[in-house]
């Protein structure tokens, strides 16, 4: 019972060990709207004139980034191109990564000594 009191002692408190982990969770959020809106726009400008593609506006292109950076594996129809396809596959790196560090980030945060 001790060691869950001192665990929510560390998340309720706020410190110097809070604000590195927010700024490193924070830095991550914002290159991954970054990430969201190149990949959108490179689907977009790649994807839009091929035939078979759903890809036909900015917001599909919008839509399609998004869903991969969120799910390993979505019922979208996978991009026609193969510029397409790349674009595809480093965005869904991205979010594997994306998840790894997020999810160390917050593990080291727990397991630090200088709490």
């Amino acid at each position: 019972m001790s060691a869950i009191r001192e665990e929510w002692r560390l998340i309720t408190s706020y410190g110097d060990h809070h604000r590195r982990l927010l700024g490193r969770l924070g830095l991550v959020l914002v290159l991954t709207v970054i990430i969201d809106v190149v990949g959108a726009v490179a689907m977009f400008m790649l994807e839009r004139h091929s035939a078979g593609s759903q890809v036909r506006t900015i917001g599909q292109a919008l839509f399609f980034s998004t869903v991969q950076l969120l799910t390993v594996s979505s019922q979208i129809p996978n991009p026609v191109t193969p510029a397409g396809r790349v674009v595809d596959v480093v965005l869904e790196v991205w979010a594997v990564i994306v998840v790894a560090g997020s999810a160390g980030a917050i593990a080291s945060f727990f397991q630090s000594n200088d709490r």
